[in-house]
């Protein structure tokens, strides 16, 4: 632990003029007791650091003294490709191995370039949730995580979507994936790639063999593909809508985009009004009227019947709220 933290504090010195005590000491999560010891070890095992007494003084290695411990490991190399993520990485357990990555490749970078990682964290950031959902962090992600870096099968129990019952699976885990908040393992079960949600597992235990990976996986082709066909698989009620120019245009904000896709691209020519008549595959009459309400004026449902008739009934009391 110790050894850790004084390379840590020779990169962080190489990579920046001088740092005072307690800025050392935030970042090593120490206090500043501590730092002036390390120092003083670093001293004596020939680093030449060198303390600036009084005001404005602080730490700073002499002569431009450079470290070669800037190698990457390769779990530092891994997570550093994931460092634009930082709520994910923190959740997988990886911002300590993170930290670290971008602290070796700050101290390689010449001076001018050091505070590249600062000035674009103040130009991008990505915020994965969701609004209006408060986000949960899966107990088990870390271990999870952890099985998936090291192409390590696991054996996990997991909750469906019946309360009570639980299933237990031998999963190889391919890979990891943050959807609006959402953590998803996808993992091969025999010769079949599943999807799972890592906030239903209840139990999971590495194995000590690792698996085979198959080179031939394409993660963000796979998640496409089953997202769609997710998508597509809980639309199981039709409703035929005509839509103005207007509701054209809103219809994917409104409904499943996948779907509302689907409807327009299989749409006739617009009829003498400027509208087009679409067939819309939906979750339920329920969900259509819910989703469809927000078109307004800009979509007319003229099947199933039932439908319609909701609608009537609902365009009818809201007009005579307002002519009241």
């Amino acid at each position: 632990m110790r050894a850790a933290r004084l390379i840590k504090m020779v990169l962080l010195l190489q990579s920046r003029p001088a740092m005072t005590a307690a800025e050392l000491a935030r970042e090593l999560e120490v206090s500043e007791r501590t730092v002036t010891r390390d120092a003083q070890a670093l001293s004596e095992a020939g680093v030449p650091v060198y303390a600036d007494r009084g005001r404005g003084g602080g730490y700073r290695l002499v002569g431009g003294y450079r470290t070669r411990l800037t190698g990457l490991a390769r779990g530092e190399a891994e997570a550093l490709f994931l460092s634009g993520v930082p709520g994910a990485l923190r959740e997988m357990g990886l911002e300590d191995a993170a930290s670290a990555a971008r602290l070796k490749v700050s101290a390689a970078l010449l001076p001018s370039l050091r505070d590249a990682s600062r000035t674009a964290a103040q130009r991008f950031h990505l915020d994965a949730p969701n609004w209006f959902a408060e986000p949960g962090t899966p107990p088990l992600l870390p271990a999870v995580a952890d099985a998936v870096w090291d192409d390590r099968g696991i054996t996990a129990r997991y909750r469906g979507r019946e309360a009570g019952v639980e299933v237990e699976r031998e999963l190889e885990p391919y890979g990891l994936v943050l959807k609006a908040g959402v953590w998803y393992l996808c993992a091969r079960v025999a010769e079949t790639f599943r999807v799972y949600r890592v906030d239903r597992f209840t139990a999971v235990e590495a194995r000590e063999e690792r698996f085979a990976r198959d080179a031939e996986f394409d993660l963000p082709g796979f998640w496409e593909e089953r997202a769609a066909q997710f998508a597509r698989s809980i639309l199981r009620d039709e409703v035929v809508v005509r839509l103005s120019a207007e509701g054209v245009r809103a219809l994917p904000h409104a409904v499943d985009p996948v779907a509302a896709r689907d409807a327009l691209a299989s749409a006739g020519p617009p009829d003498p009004e400027g509208r087009v008549t679409v067939t819309l595959g939906v979750e339920s009459q329920e969900v259509a009227h819910a989703q469809l309400t927000a078109l307004g004026p800009e979509a007319e449902i003229l099947s199933p019947p039932a439908l319609r008739a909701r609608f009537t009934e609902a365009a009818t009391r809201l007009r005579g709220l307002y002519e009241g």
